[in-house]
């Protein structure tokens, strides 16, 4: 009898056991799947932002050298700000 019942209680852990392995392996797989999916867009917002702040220093050294008042109000006013 107390066989039976260490056999049950065992089997009934090793059953939660590995319905937990289940789930942490399903939840290992998505989370994998969105951390490639972030990267990604992580890469293309960079490569965008280079993309910007590049334009951003060509006109800069455009006004420079060729300033104009419309140009030079536009740059003010887009000129990055410092963190609070």
């Amino acid at each position: 009898m107390k066989c039976e019942t260490t056999n049950m209680i065992l089997t009934f852990v090793l059953g939660v056991l590995a319905i937990a392995g289940v789930i942490f392996a399903l939840q290992t797989i998505n989370r994998t799947r969105e951390l490639r999916s972030l990267t990604i867009q992580a890469t293309v917002a960079n490569a965008s932002l280079l993309q910007v702040q590049s334009l951003a220093n060509d006109t800069l050294a455009y006004n420079q050298k060729y300033p104009t008042p419309e140009l030079t109000r536009l740059l003010q006013s887009v000129q990055a700000k410092p963190a609070k």
